[in-house]
């Protein structure tokens, strides 16, 4: 078991965030319509997270199995750099996106819920599961978020994240001096 400091200072040093899809963006489920189209419901509280942590200076990444074309429009809106989709060794991909950052496994959190996530949570130097991820994972997670997957799981990790570097109170005080009129012009971005 990992220590609360010792934990700290490995959210804090995250620099990389790389996220599952099916069942940590959304709730795992998926919807088809009569046309055949995939559909797909994220959250919008995870969506601002994401945005709280781009503008921190974090970077995002998605990597899953599926493929599916609300992904890349959702990463898109979010302005997620790293899309990999239809990925079966997810370590690899992982390691391949870590290398072109110039960053290290330290400085990488993922968040899965599945056993394809097992690789890459037990590799970074942050591993996170979803409150309802298999069994498996959690136990091998350093964080296990007490929100489920598809419902804010993500939105609490990078709160986490942020507030162990110390930089959770800036996107909250942009909010409250936007809502204060005291900077009209700041631009939180769409979640």
């Amino acid at each position: 078991m990992t220590s609360a400091t010792d934990l700290d200072r490995r959210l804090a040093g995250v620099q990389l965030l790389l996220l599952d899809c099916d069942g940590v963006l959304t709730d795992g489920g998926v919807t088809w319509s009569d046309d055949g189209v995939e559909l797909k419901t994220f959250h919008i509280r995870d969506g601002l997270g994401i945005r709280g942590w781009q503008r921190a200076g974090g970077r995002t990444g998605i990597i899953t199995g599926r493929s599916s074309r609300i992904v890349e429009r959702r990463a898109a809106e979010l302005g997620i750099e790293f899309v990999r989709q239809g990925v079966a060794d997810k370590l690899t991909v992982a390691g391949a996106i870590i290398e072109e950052c110039g960053l290290s496994w330290e400085q990488t959190a993922f968040m899965g819920d599945d056993l394809p996530d097992l690789p890459v949570v037990a590799r970074c130097g942050v591993g996170a599961a979803v409150a309802d991820a298999c069994e498996e994972l959690r136990a091998a997670a350093a964080v296990v978020t007490s929100l489920q997957g598809g419902r804010g799981a993500v939105r609490e990790l990078i709160e986490r994240m942020l507030r162990a570097r110390g930089g959770w109170g800036s996107i909250v005080n942009g909010y409250t001096a936007a809502r204060a009129g005291i900077d009209e012009s700041m631009n939180l971005g769409r979640a």
